[in-house]
Formats: structure tokens, sequence, C-alpha cells
């Protein structure tokens, strides 16, 4: 095979149409049978044989491709039929809701195999996590502070890892774990595989896949940082004090049903939820301050359409999947333009349709024109509708 640019990695291989064409043992075939899946998307297509080969990959695709089988339907298939006593396969996930996810979607795939996986993630208990461990684990899936933490107390062996997953690594980076991530690295065999999943590219990330990936392969599904084709995209310019007043009308008037609602900061995601509360819509906050159990809880009464708008900051709603979610509103303006694309991601997932709608106030104007630039193009601009604005109790 001819090898190319060591960073950028060697040419992936031709898509194919079917899971039966991409080498999947039966089991693994009987399993998604059972979820009714289709054709593999493109990021499966690519990556499944790519990584059954033993190849390192470097993988840049979007949230919503179903980049989580794409690793995990090969690795599972590679860890055999027998249960191990010590993990042979470690996924390091930014958040907790990205790494249950992942869990979640290991023992869906693995329901024919004897293969035996476990999550380990802050904000919850550790005894019971150090219990699972004890028992034996094939794959385990981690965030990397609880992981280095459990690692400290000795609590789990990393010498038979013979792969290692960094998904969604711009995250991690943006989140501060490089550190982590080095010192979990050097507790794993230098000989093994190295699988990196990430959304964008930036600098650093390259630098990081150039320091840990061998001669990788090259799995690319999406134009660098292009959004989801099938979002539409539209942007309100209203005031930052009239926001939560169009945000209550769009979703009276326009009869949302089911909203995700980005906004900068915790402080203001609780602010938002009681002015929705308040105006009489179901609402609950997820963000780094609400305990696993309440976000665990706010997750499935908006999955089961009891809340309309589950109002979430960026770190929180990271691996959060919500199937045929319709919209995502930017209330706030992300700071850094690619996590722009991470947010309209959460909707139009695996080729479904799906909108974006973004409140931009006129500090914001700066913003908005860096993520234009990202994308390369302009986002219409719709008239904002007449509000009725009421003050709120003890304000002017």
């Amino acid at each position: 095979m001819r090898r190319g640019n060591p960073l950028l990695g060697r040419p992936s291989p031709n898509p194919m149409t079917l899971f039966s064409d991409l080498g999947l043992e039966p089991e693994l075939l009987r399993a998604l049978a059972d979820k009714a899946y289709g054709a593999p998307t493109p990021i499966q297509a690519q990556a499944i044989p790519a990584i059954l080969s033993g190849s390192d990959i470097m993988a840049a695709a979007q949230t919503g491709t179903g980049k989580t089988a794409g690793f995990v339907l090969p690795i599972l298939q590679m860890m055999g039929k027998e249960p191990s006593r010590s993990p042979r396969a470690l996924v390091l996930a930014p958040t907790r809701e990205l790494a249950a996810q992942i869990a979640e979607s290991a023992r869906a795939y693995g329901r024919y195999l004897k293969v035996k996986s476990v999550v380990v993630y802050g904000g919850v208990g550790i005894h019971p996590q150090l219990a699972a461990l004890r028992s034996g684990c094939d794959l385990l899936i981690a965030t990397p502070g609880r992981l280095l933490d459990i690692t400290e107390r000795q609590a789990v062996d990393l010498r038979n890892i013979r792969c290692v997953v960094l998904d969604e690594a711009d995250r991690m980076l943006d989140m501060g774990f490089i550190h982590a991530i080095r010192r979990l690295l050097k507790l794993v065999p230098q000989q093994r595989q190295n699988l990196m999943f990430s959304a964008t590219y930036s600098d650093p990330i390259r630098e990081l896949a150039k320091s840990i990936l061998r001669d990788p392969i090259r799995v690319e599904v999406a134009v660098r940082n292009a959004t989801a084709d099938h979002v539409e995209q539209q942007v309100y310019k209203v005031r930052k004090e009239h926001k939560r007043h169009l945000l209550a009308h769009l979703i009276d008037s326009g009869g949302w049903r089911q909203v995700l609602v980005f906004t900068r900061t915790k402080h203001g995601a609780n602010r938002l939820t009681e002015q929705l509360e308040g105006a009489g819509i179901a609402a609950a906050a997820i963000h780094g301050n609400k305990s696993q159990a309440a976000r665990t809880r706010a997750l499935s009464d908006f999955k089961a359409r009891k809340l309309t708008a589950l109002v979430a900051t960026e770190v929180a709603a990271r691996g959060l999947d919500i199937k045929e979610l319709p919209l995502v509103v930017n209330y706030d303006l992300p700071q850094v333009p690619e996590d722009y694309v991470h947010r309209i991601g959460r909707t139009a997932r695996a080729g479904a349709s799906g909108s974006a709608v973004s409140f931009v106030a006129p500090e914001e104007s700066g913003l908005l024109r860096d993520i234009e630039k990202l994308l390369r193009r302009a986002l219409p601009v719709v008239p904002s509708p007449a509000l009725k604005i009421h003050a709120e109790p003890g304000r002017a």
C-alpha cells in the first residue's frame, strides 16, 4: 500500500454498502439486525475494515455520523469471544454522557459475545465502579480524570491494553485533559493500536496525533469544519435582554415540542430554565454543577418528551445522543466558532433533517462573523417577531 504523509495518514479504503461486506462476525451482524440497522454510514464503511486490519486511524467526523459504531464494532470483534480479567481496549471520552452512550452501544452490539464492558466517570460514587472492574473487564470506557483516580488507587491493570481510542479528541483538549491523557498513555503498552476521532483538527490536535499515531489511515467523511448538510440554519438579531422572550414566543407560536438550547454559562442555563418554567414551558438544565442523577433524569425526561426545552452548556451537551432531535437553539453564541459546528450537529443526525436557530445580540456580532468565516458563507437573518415584553417581578 502506498505510504502517505505520516501526519495526514494513508488513503482510506473505498466505502462499502452492507455491514456484511465489512468483515464483521455473525454475532455482531445479528446485533445490528436486532437494532434494524441497514447500510453502514460512510464513517463506518471506511473505519471498520481499517480498524480490523490493525491500522492506526485518524478520523475526522462530525457528531451524528455513526462514529461510535465505527470503532466499537471492530473492537468487540478483535477482542474475540473469551472474556478477560483485565481490559484489552480503552476508550477515553471527554464527558460522562458520551462515555455512558459509548458503553450503552458496546452492550447492545456485544450482546451475543462474551465481552464485558465497564464504564467509569466522575460525578458518581467510585466504589461501584471499582467493584465492576474487580469482577473483570474487556472493554474499558472512561473519562480521563476518573480513570487517573482509579489508576492511582491501583484498582485497574492497563498492561494488557491492545487498542486505545481517543473520542472527541478536540473536546478533550479544550477541557484541559491533555496532561491526563499523556499520563494514562504511559500506563499502557507502547505496542498498541491507536484510534483518534475528532470533529475538527486544529494545530494542537494534529500535534497530538503526530505524537501518538503511527502511519495512520485517514478517514474523513465531511469537509473539515463543515456543518451537517441537512441542518437548516437561521439567525435572529435580538437584544440580550429580549432573548428569553423571543425563545418563549418561538416555542409557543411554532409549536416546538423538543428543543435543545445552548447557553454559555451554568448560571445562564439555570436562570433561563427558571424563566421558561415561569412562562409555562416545561424545561430542565443540564451542566457540570448538576449531579449525575439530575443530569440523567433531565436527559431521560427530554427524550421521553416530558420536557419541551433542555437547556445545556457546551460541555454537558457533548455526547448527548437524542434520536430525531428536530431543533437546536444557540441562545448564546459560542466563543469558539468550531463549537457552533458541534452544537448544531446534535440535530440532523445520521442523515435526518433538522433546524438550528441562533440568537445574536449586538455584542455577539463578532462571534457571528467568526462562525460565518468558518462556514465560508453568511447565515440567513430572519426578522424578529413583535414581542410582548414583561418585566420580571422586582425588576424595572
